[in-house]
């Protein structure tokens, strides 16, 4: 009989099934065990890592930008072994997910760092798009099953696989019948195959979802092919006069607001106080996230501007540039505007997590405006997203760096309490960052808040039990800390906290 051979593609095919296989089982035992930490680190380790090994196994010509892509995937699976901060972990969850898709178009041989912004749009739908589906296309159509051999071991093993779905129903009979003629017999069955059906299902969902969703996002990054968005060429723009109106009626908007924002921080709270019936505090505290979302909101307007006027006159492009500097000019005003009512703000109200990580964003769009300003005004417009990228990391590494929940809680003990007092309550529920800073700052906090902060501590922190998978440096140096000083924190209250015992 002749041997039936595989194709190169079946094969790479196969293999990435069971690639996904194996990650469905190693997601299940991992990553199921919450909060996340070195499970995270090696479940993201395993996956770079296969990856890695099927491409060079397969001998596949990747694109230059795939080895700092992985780098980038598993320094930010290891920073789950450091940061304890909810917000932090779901900004390096959509930055992982985000350099995993662009490593998908990086394997299959684009240039990432010569993309335009679409095209990281691109990049991120259909690799989101075809991780979803890629199993199923994997399964029944990569993978030509009449190419396998129909002999051999694989026949054995098709035969016990059928012998055992035979005598499945009769082993369910006699053991029932034996169970029924002997107690012992029925409590052996009882403990051996004893399970519980809602752990089983969810195992079984979790398993089959982590091995689809990898297998499809490497069939994706080995078989698929680069999709592209089919723009065409930039072409002429007929009159710059619509553009140029639009532009033109934002700088005269913005304009507007920007003398009102210099009336006011020039005239003072005094000012603020007569026109508007707000307190200056209270004044900065309603209009920062206003002002954040219309600068985010300037972007995709220049970018999208900038993509109608490209392949126009050089009269054109000039006026383009122009308005495009004067709106950027005046929006840098209002930025500025913005950070400074964040500052009176945290001033009077104190720092929050959501503070904090809206005046990174803001700090972000400052950057990123001022890098469109010099290149795609300057005529890179090539160079724009790819810097922008690089800062968008630059500036999640600075939070890192920054350690943000230990910041807002030293950032509160040192600003003045003259309005409001340190919040210790809600201090206490930071991550474990927080807790160092916490635990010097609690003998100096008055009660009830003392002994609230305490009562979250010590559920939070004092249970020496905890999984493995979850570990995270920052946690088991809070739950040290908190069980070091468990009897003197129940101490420092007249009254135990509810629900805690002395």
């Amino acid at each position: 009989m002749t041997a039936v051979t595989l194709t190169q593609r079946t094969r790479l095919a196969l293999e990435i099934a069971g690639v996904g296989l194996a990650a469905g089982v190693a997601g299940d035992a991992l990553l199921r065990a919450m909060p996340l930490g070195l499970n995270m680190t090696l479940y993201v380790a395993a996956v770079v890592g296969s990856g890695l090994w099927l491409i060079r196994r397969h001998g596949i010509t990747a694109g230059p930008d795939t080895p700092w892509l992985a780098i980038t995937a598993l320094l930010l699976g290891a920073a789950f072994l450091r940061r304890d901060a909810e917000a932090l972990a779901a900004l390096d969850i959509l930055a992982l997910l985000l350099t995993l898709a662009l490593a998908a178009a990086s394997v299959q041989g684009e240039w990432i760092s010569k993309w335009y912004p679409l095209d990281y749009i691109r990049g991120v739908v259909t690799a989101g798009a075809a991780s979803a589906v890629g199993s199923l296309m994997l399964l029944f159509n990569d993978i030509k099953w009449s190419e396998l051999p129909q002999e051999g071991r694989l026949r054995h093993a098709r035969g016990a696989v059928l012998g055992t779905l035979i005598a499945v129903p009769l082993l369910v009979i006699f053991a029932a019948l034996f169970a029924s003629a002997d107690p012992v017999f029925n409590d052996l069955l009882t403990d051996l195959f004893a399970f519980d059906p809602e752990k089983l299902i969810a195992h079984t969902f979790f398993t089959c979802f982590c091995a689809a969703a990898v297998g499809g996002y490497f069939r994706w990054s080995l078989l698929g092919m680069p999709a592209g968005l089919h723009i065409g060429s930039a072409k002429p723009v007929p009159s710059i006069a619509p553009l140029a109106t639009v532009l033109g009626l934002l700088n005269f908007l913005f304009l507007m607001f920007v003398v009102v924002q210099l009336r006011y921080f020039f005239g003072g709270s005094s000012l603020v106080e007569q026109t508007s019936g707000l307190t200056y505090a209270g004044y900065a505290r309603q209009g920062f996230f206003q002002l954040m979302a219309a600068s985010g909101l300037v972007l995709p307007i220049l970018l999208g501007a900038e993509h109608l006027v490209h392949g126009g006159t050089p009269a054109q492009v000039r006026v383009f540039r122009q308005l495009a500097g004067l709106l950027l000019g005046l929006l840098a005003v209002i930025m500025a505007s913005a950070l400074q009512r964040m500052r009176l703000y945290v001033a009077a109200y104190g720092l929050t997590d959501d503070r904090l990580y809206a005046t990174a964003f803001m700090v972000l769009l400052i950057g990123v405006f001022a890098w469109f300003s010099w290149t795609v005004l300057r005529g890179a417009r090539q160079r724009f997203a790819f810097g922008a990228l690089m800062q968008a990391f630059a500036v999640l590494a600075g939070l890192h760096i920054l350690n943000p929940d230990a910041f807002i809680v030293n950032m509160n003990l040192n600003r003045p309490v003259a309005e409001r007092p340190f919040d210790a309550k809600y201090a206490a529920t930071l991550g474990g960052d927080a807790v160092p800073a916490l635990l010097k700052a609690l003998p100096s906090v008055p009660n009830p808040d003392r002994c609230e902060a305490v009562e979250t501590l010590l559920k939070r922190w004092n249970d020496p039990a905890s999984d493995w998978r979850s570990w995270n440096w920052s946690r088991a140096r809070a739950r040290k800390l908190v069980q070091q000083q468990a009897s003197a924190l129940r101490e420092s209250c007249p009254t135990p906290p509810q629900g805690v015992s002395r």
